[in-house]
């Protein structure tokens, strides 16, 4: 579901957020919550972000490192 704000930018609900960056939903509302991303509140008060901060971040997030001799991220 995607909606405009008045920038005229495309928003994300945090299902749409979070499968952008593989994680759960919840992750997302924390995130919000710890101030990593904004969170603009519908009338309903439901939480929804803007695309082009959340495709910023996806631009800087760091992938996981794998450890060659753990076989998993370090």
């Amino acid at each position: 579901m995607q909606h405009r704000d008045e920038h005229n930018d495309e928003l994300l609900t945090p299902a749409e957020v979070a499968k952008r960056f593989g994680v759960n939903p919840k992750t997302v509302t924390r995130w919000a919550q710890a101030g990593k991303l904004t969170a603009i509140r519908t009338l309903g008060g439901h939480r929804r972000y803007r695309a082009s901060e959340v495709e910023a971040l996806v631009k800087h997030s760091v992938e996981p490192r794998w450890d060659d001799e753990r076989g998993g991220p370090q």
